[in-house]
């Protein structure tokens, strides 16, 4: 069904007692709750954490984030797709290959490939394959140990933003087939990449979603999870 020959070029980067993270999902999913506990929790064990955010994280992808976040017309998926592919190139380059050869070094990163499989290959029409070939050369082939892809219904996503009332960027603004189609394509990236995404019931409590978290994590540290390289 996926292009096997493709989704080779894959590979996570192994490094001494250092790590990849990610965490995906649809507004509301909790991401960025659970990204902080996890910080703490590997912080207590003694690894340097690095907090990270996609696209931005450097001067070049922040900027990107700014034109494509308060963009008030619309994109192409193509020009999306490749912009986040820039900025996800240059942080790659530039903070994540580098702080992971210091050992004990944890870099977590707010969103990633999946995210660009699942709003422009997906939503964007793209298709998974075209999203795949825009990576498919370093450091763009460079994948997370493993992907935390926090699952809830597009109900409880928008019930969570009405209660946040925040403002809405380029993306929050889309209607609800758009966010439906998000959740169907980080569905279909938690296929193509099953050793890597472990997918969490993001319905559950906070504290429950944080232990399954940190379990799954744990056993990373430990050496007990296959390293999709």
């Amino acid at each position: 069904m996926y292009p096997e020959d493709l989704i080779s070029r894959f590979k996570a980067p192994c490094f001494q007692d250092s790590y990849f993270l990610s965490f995906e999902g649809i507004e509301g999913s909790g991401k960025s709750t659970q990204m902080k506990q996890v910080e703490l929790h590997l912080k207590n064990k003694g690894h340097n954490v690095i907090l990270l955010r996609e696209p931005g994280g450097t001067t070049f992808g922040e900027k990107l984030r700014e034109a494509i976040l308060q963009s008030k017309r619309k994109l192409h998926p193509i020009a999306e797709a490749h912009l986040f592919a820039s900025a996800r190139a240059q942080i790659l380059y530039e903070i994540i290959l580098e702080k992971l050869k210091t050992p004990k070094t944890i870099v977590i990163c707010d969103r990633y490939i999946d995210s660009s499989l699942a709003y422009q290959g997906h939503a964007g029409k793209l298709g998974v394959k075209t999203v795949l070939e825009i990576h498919k050369d370093f450091p763009l082939t460079t994948v997370p140990n493993l992907t935390f892809y926090i699952r809830i219904s597009l109900e409880t996503s928008m019930e969570r933003q009405r209660i946040r009332n925040n403002q809405k960027d380029y993306f929050e603004s889309q209607g609800k087939q758009f966010h439906q189609s998000l959740i169907d394509g980080y569905e279909e990236a938690s296929r193509i990449f099953p050793d890597r995404i472990t997918v969490i019931d993001g319905e559950k409590t906070p504290e429950n979603v944080t232990k399954m978290i940190i379990e799954k994590t744990n056993l990373l540290l430990e050496g007990k999870l296959k390293c999709p390289t």
